[in-house]
Order: C-alpha cells, then sequence, then structure tokens
C-alpha cells in the first residue's frame, strides 16, 4: 500500500499514489463420510441338525455365512479407506483455501490501521523546495505527528509545523469540498499546492521586530540567536517588520530566508501573514527518507530565552 505524500509548499507538485482495496473470499467445504464397514457383514444361524445330511447342510451354510462376511468386511475397509482418503484431499484444499482467506483479512485489517494512523495520528509529507534548507532538503519525506497539539496543546516557538495556507498565504483560495477535504485528510486524495512547511517563530500576543543593530529578530525586545538552523550565509531577514501577532495565530518563516515566501509576504494581505492555528495539520517531528538523512526534529534551545517574556503563547 501507498500513501499520498502531498507537497510541503507550493513551490513543489504533488505525486499523488493510490492504494487498491483487497476482496475478501469465503469458501464452505463439505468433507465425505467413511461408510461403516460393518454395514455388510453377516452371522450363521445357531440351528441344531436332526440328520447328517441336515449336519452337512448346517456346516456348508455356516462356510458360506462366514466367507460372505468376510468379503463384506474386506468391501467395508476398502471404502472406508477411499472415503477418508477423499475427506483428506477436501480438508487439505479447504485448510488452503482458508489460509488465503485469513491472509486477505489480515491485508485488509492493515489497511485500515494504516488509514486510521494517517487520518488521526502520523502522517508523511514530501519536501518539495529549499524553503526549510538546511534543516529539510528538496526530496526529504517528514512525519508529521497529528497529534502534537490535540488535546489542548498549543504550537510552540521553534515548532517546525505543517499547515494548510488557505486563508493565509492563499487568502483568496476557495475552500476544498466537504468530500475533497474529508479524503485529504484520510490520506486518500493529494493536498495539492495548498500545503506549506515554516518554522514557528511568534505566537499570538508576541511582538516580532526585525532587525536590532546586531542584525537579529526580536522576540519580546528578546534577540533570537537563530544559528542552529539559519542557513549558513543568509540574514534573518532583508525586509524589515515590525509585528505583534494576533492572538490565536503563529508568525512563521523559512529556515532558508532569501528563499522562502513565509509571514513577510503577506504583511499586506488579510491577516497579515499570520496563520491561524487551526490550519495547523501537525508537527514535523522526523525526517524518515532518505535513510542517510534520517533524524529527529527537536525545537533549538535558543527558543528557551524567550519564554516567560509575555505574549499570549504565555499564558495558556
Amino acid at each position: 500500500m501507498s500513501t499520498h505524500e502531498p507537497p510541503t509548499d507550493r513551490d513543489g507538485s504533488p505525486a499523488p499514489t493510490g492504494a487498491d482495496s483487497p476482496t475478501r473470499s469465503a469458501v464452505v467445504s463439505a468433507p465425505g463420510t467413511a461408510p461403516d464397514a460393518d454395514a455388510g457383514s453377516g452371522t450363521a444361524p445357531d440351528a441344531e441338525p436332526d440328520s447328517d445330511l441336515g449336519a452337512t447342510a448346517g456346516v456348508a451354510a455356516s462356510a458360506v455365512a462366514a466367507a460372505s462376511a468376510s468379503a463384506s468386511a474386506d468391501s467395508g475397509s476398502d471404502a472406508g479407506a477411499g472415503a477418508g482418503a477423499a475427506a483428506g484431499d477436501e480438508d487439505g484444499g479447504g485448510g488452503g483455501r482458508r489460509w488465503s482467506r485469513d491472509l486477505l483479512w489480515i491485508g485488509a485489517v492493515c489497511v485500515v490501521v494504516l488509514l486510521l494512523v494517517n487520518a488521526f495520528a502520523v502522517r508523511p509529507f514530501a519536501v518539495p523546495s529549499g524553503s526549510m534548507e538546511g534543516t529539510l532538503e528538496p526530496g526529504d519525506r517528514v512525519l508529521v505527528n497529528q497529534l502534537a497539539y490535540a488535546f489542548g496543546g498549543h504550537p510552540q516557538r521553534g515548532d517546525v509545523v505543517v499547515f494548510d495556507g488557505i486563508g493565509s498565504f492563499l487568502p483568496y483560495r476557495d475552500e476544498p469540498s466537504g468530500v475533497k477535504r474529508l479524503l485529504t485528510e484520510a490520506g486518500l486524495a493529494p493536498a495539492g499546492d495548498t500545503v506549506y512547511v515554516k518554522r514557528v517563530i511568534g505566537l499570538g500576543g508576541d511582538r516580532i521586530t526585525c532587525c536590532g543593530t546586531d542584525g537579529r529578530l526580536r522576540v519580546n525586545g528578546v534577540p533570537l540567536d537563530e544559528s542552529a538552523y539559519l542557513f549558513p550565509g543568509d540574514a534573518p531577514s532583508a525586509v524589515p517588520f515590525d509585528i505583534v501577532v494576533p492572538d490565536g495565530k503563529l508568525w512563521v518563516m523559512g529556515d532558508h530566508r532569501s528563499a522562502s515566501r513565509d509571514s513577510r509576504d503577506h504583511l499586506g494581505e488579510p491577516g497579515g501573514g499570520a496563520v491561524p492555528e487551526d490550519k495547523v495539520i501537525g508537527r514535523a517531528d522526523w525526517v524518515m527518507f532518505p535513510l542517510g538523512r534520517a533524524t529527529s526534529l527537536d525545537r533549538p534551545a535558543a527558543f528557551a530565552a524567550i519564554e516567560g517574556t509575555g505574549g499570549h503563547g504565555e499564558q495558556r
């Protein structure tokens, strides 16, 4: 089975794959029944002879009866053996068909489990562009934890998130129909070019400015050291800005700032470039492919310096 891996930035193109649903067959077998080996046997009567002739006839009758009984027993044994062999053949064929049926059931259960995991727990995405270099490279496959913010959780500064850009990065794009949305969320249809991957820089209520005399971004007045993830040679931003993130939204930026269209590019549009939290699909926690780049995506330690500085994120 293959799972759709929609692109996580609009610079790429999706390459959906599909999965055929397995079929199930049932076989009912009726094994043969061996006849009773004693059914054709007979016994001689216990008659008392009145004369020599009668005695001779009685002995002959007894001999004939014994021979008949022996022949019937032999015939019954042969018939029983033949029936047993036929029943054994039928049982062997039925066992093979039952094994095939069990395999189909196992395959169907695996498909259902994978669909449930893909829809509600962990979902793979492909990275088609270089907007997150050198954290994520084009061609990387990332696993997105869709339960990271469930049950009252919220994105945190420094998280790498995958989100739907409709209404923020794509303010004029219509929402997909209910059926298409359901198929997309279940992983049965590609998400298309509306899905992005970026790093969370600020939460609702945070004031983010660029840039100070030291060339760094400031979050609530605290300079942010981005050397651990910023693409080598890139400045934090070539575009100056001073923004207060609206409540319930996120300020997100790519790690390869000179090649990323992020919140900075949508300052003059509805929403001001901030992404609603309810548009976040999940947190990218692992790079799973290629195997040589497999790693976990941990939150950089530099963001700990901003904790407790205020903003809506500190009041949760």
